[in-house]
């Protein structure tokens, strides 16, 4: 019995400790590639304790200590910034929210940390199955054969195999470093005097070549860019903590609408201090998150996320900017709900249909059409949405990007409400009756991210920004409260308007 014990504790330390160093080794040799501050990316795990950015030969390189063994090394790749100057004014807007960048590269390596344990794992059991296969009569004729010429060859091949598959004497090339060694010191001293700098950088430290040193003006462009915004948003975020919103009623639920934030992180989170002083507790997104729609905006999908993430209520549509499947599929997979044909669960035991524009990227996978026209998208929405109240599912909120393609189905009287954004401009709500004497309405939410056209990266808004509160109460929308943020900062809080239908008797209660 004792024996057997020993046996497997063996076995496990052996196994455990096999599984360790090959985990490891395939940890600190693996790299992955991530859409990180408007580039494609490439993270290097190691553990050096700090996280490195490796910017190229303009831009000087960055790094900052992560308070623990683990580091990191992102080298910036291909972006689609058509000019230093745009370059640097992304990095200011991004810096200025860095959560969700933060958050991205975080998931990737918990992801190769856990894929490389599992390998490791299963590396692990190698030694062991071996040993069990080979036997012990067979294990004892090679250990007395290894001393022979037979013995010495085949010890030698099981080394070049080994050899031949990890290549160990392969390694990245150093980096172009064209000038001067490139040397860390804190930023402050790369930037030089007279640059104040906010002090969430106290800790980073900046190392730049020769042509590095040349761009230290777009350098302090950049940090004057991102001093600007950060100020900005810390101020309107700590203001809206004192809003006078309309609280919701124990039986409410409150959701807050967002729309065409076009990569303006600095507004998300705003836009969450707004839901939080309003009780929200759900998300609407109607769209336009990006401008483009491309791979490296992932900076504002995993930053509207992150300000986010602890939202469990959360709905979303593709605008006609989000040209394409990413924007759907980046924003998917990080637990936010898009629409395939079905009515489904939403705000306060309410029912919702939505539908990306057709704009954007065709019908995709509802009704399995595509390449029609917005007139007909139109038509198709109101026949999905009538045939759910035909049978009983009534569709108590319509998120679309535009709030024209949910005109059919008011007009036909099959749902209560219909919410979009699209036009950057605040119109509602607007009652609607329906052909049957049905009471429903429409509304459209400013664009969030303060856009003037798609763009809306900058040290403020360049418009007015605007979300909205939705409040439901028995599975109805009852209620909206707009708010808008001016360019200089003040705030513009709507009244909260009821929404009342043709088949209720009973009043709103007094709030």
């Amino acid at each position: 019995m004792l024996r057997s014990a020993l046996v497997v504790v063996v076995h496990l330390v052996v196994w455990l400790l096999v599984s360790a160093v090959a985990g490891l080794a395939f940890f600190l040799t693996s790299e992955r590639s991530v859409d990180v501050a408007s580039h494609t990316a490439t993270l290097r795990p190691d553990f050096s304790g700090y996280a490195v950015v490796r910017t190229g030969p303009v831009f000087p390189d960055f790094r900052l200590d992560t308070d623990t063994p683990v580091g990191v090394t992102i080298t910036l790749g291909d972006t689609t910034a058509s000019s230093l100057p745009e370059l640097g004014r992304r990095y200011a807007a991004i810096g200025s929210n860095p959560d969700g960048q933060i958050d991205a590269v975080r998931r990737s390596l918990t992801d190769m940390a856990v894929d490389s344990g599992v390998r490791g794992l299963a590396v692990g059991l190698l030694p062991l199955i071996g040993w069990h296969v080979v036997g012990r009569e067979r294990r004892r004729q090679l250990w007395r054969r290894l001393p022979t010429r037979a013995g010495l060859v085949g010890a030698g091949a099981v080394v070049l195999v080994g050899a031949g598959l990890t290549q160990p004497w392969e390694s990245d090339p150093p980096a172009a470093d064209p000038g001067t060694p490139r040397a860390w010191q804190p930023l402050s001293a790369f930037v030089g005097p007279g640059v104040p700098l906010p002090g969430d950088l106290d800790g980073v430290e900046a190392a730049g070549g020769a042509a590095a040193q040349q761009t230290r003006r777009l350098v302090q462009s950049a940090l004057s860019t991102y001093e600007k915004s950060q100020a900005f948003y810390d101020v309107a975020a700590a203001d809206a903590t004192m809003l006078d919103l309309r609280q919701p009623r124990e039986d409410e639920t409150v959701a807050l609408l967002v729309s065409d934030r076009h990569d303006n992180v600095g507004m998300d989170r705003v836009a969450r201090a707004i839901g939080d002083r309003a009780g929200a507790t759900a998300v609407l997104n109607a769209g336009d998150d990006t401008s483009t729609g491309q791979s490296w905006e992932a900076f504002s999908l995993d930053s509207l996320n992150a300000a986010f993430d602890d939202v469990s209520g959360r709905w979303a549509v593709a605008g006609n900017h989000d040209h394409g499947g990413f924007v759907r599929d980046r924003l998917s997979g990080l637990g936010w709900t898009y629409f395939d044909d079905e009515v489904v669960d939403g705000p306060g035991d309410s029912r919702i249909l939505g539908i990306d524009d057709p704009r954007a990227s065709g019908l995709g996978d509802w009704r399995q059409e595509s390449g029609l026209s917005f007139d007909e998208v139109r038509q198709r929405l109101a026949d999905a949405a009538c045939e759910a109240d035909e049978r009983g599912d009534r569709v108590n909120t319509l998120l679309v990007h535009d709030a024209n393609l949910g005109r059919a189905a008011l007009t036909r009287g099959c749902v209560d409400l219909v919410l979009g954004g699209h036009t950057h401009v605040q119109a509602g709500p607007t009652e609607v009756i329906g052909t049957d004497g049905t009471t429903g309405y429409t509304y459209t939410v400013g664009t969030t991210g303060g856009a003037a056209y798609a763009i809306a990266t900058g040290s403020k808004p360049r418009r007015q920004a605007g979300v909205a509160l939705v409040t439901y109460r028995d599975g109805r929308p009852v209620g909206i409260q707009s708010v808008g943020l001016e360019t200089n900062g003040a705030y513009v809080v709507g009244d909260y308007e009821r929404l009342t239908y043709a088949d209720e008797a009973e009043e709103e209660p007094a709030s």
